[in-house]
C-alpha cells in the first residue's frame, strides 16, 4: 500500500520531534508512525537531517555535547570516555573534536560519518564500572563518572598524554567532583594504582 501524504501523521511527527530533539526511525516506529515520513519532512524542510538516521528540528538549538547524543544513538554498546567525559563533567581544558567513545573488546569499529569518533576497547568492570546516564538533547547517555574518567585518563596516559591526566585530577581534585575513596577504586579496576599513588598522595599532601 503506497501511503500518501497525510498531514495527521506528519502532524505526530513533529509532535515527537518536539519531544525528543534528536530523532530516529525506531521512535517513529516505537509510536506506529510510518518511517516514509521523515523523508517527507525533510523534502518540506520541516525536519532536517543531522547525522545519518538522526533528525531534529530546524534550527533547533541543541546542546554542546549534541555530538555524544548523535554518537550514543549510533553506537548503543559505547560509553562516553576520557577526553570527552571530562568534558561532560566540566574537568580540565580539554577540547575535543572528536567523540571519545569505549566499545566492548570484540564488537566490531563502528563507521561513522559523524561525528569523528575517537574508539577506546575496554571489557569487564573497566567497561561497566562507573557509567552514569546523562541526559543530551533528550538522550540518555552513557558517561562514566568523574572518578572513572579521571582514573581512565592515567591507564591511557599514552593516548591523552600524561599532562591532561594530571591536570584531570588536580582541576578534578580542586572542584571537588572526585574522592579518594571512588579514584583508589576505579585506579584498582584499570590496574593503575600503582601509577596514580603518587599522584593522589600529591593532591591530598
Amino acid at each position: 500500500m503506497t501511503l500518501h501524504s497525510d498531514p495527521t501523521l506528519e502532524q505526530a511527527a513533529l509532535a515527537l520531534a518536539e519531544r525528543q530533539p534528536l530523532l530516529r526511525a525506531r521512535d517513529l516506529a516505537t509510536h506506529g508512525l510510518p518511517t516514509m515520513v521523515l523523508s517527507r519532512l525533510v523534502a518540506a524542510g520541516r525536519l532536517e537531517r543531522v547525522a545519518r538516521g538522526v533528525y531534529s528540528l530546524p534550527g533547533r538549538a541543541l546542546s554542546e555535547h549534541r555530538s555524544l547524543a548523535e554518537a550514543a544513538l549510533r553506537v548503543p554498546r559505547g560509553v562516553v570516555c576520557l577526553l570527552s567525559a571530562l568534558r561532560v563533567h566540566g574537568i580540565g581544558t580539554q577540547a575535543p573534536f572528536e567523540v571519545w567513545m569505549a566499545i566492548p573488546h570484540h564488537s566490531p569499529t563502528p563507521r561513522l560519518d559523524q561525528p569523528a569518533l575517537r574508539v577506546v576497547r575496554m571489557s569487564g568492570a573497566a567497561l561497566t564500572e562507573g557509567v552514569d546516564l546523562v541526559e543530551i538533547d533528550g538522550v540518555q547517555v552513557p558517561v562514566f563518572n568523574a572518578a572513572k574518567t579521571v582514573a581512565d585518563c592515567f591507564k591511557y596516559r599514552n593516548k591523552i598524554g600524561l599532562d591532561a591526566a594530571l591536570e584531570a585530577l588536580r582541576d578534578g581534585w580542586s572542584q571537588r567532583k572526585l574522592s579518594m575513596d571512588a579514584l583508589w577504586h576505579y585506579a584498582t579496576v584499570n590496574r593503575v594504582a600503582n601509577v596514580m599513588r603518587p599522584y593522589l598522595e600529591s593532591v591530598i599532601a
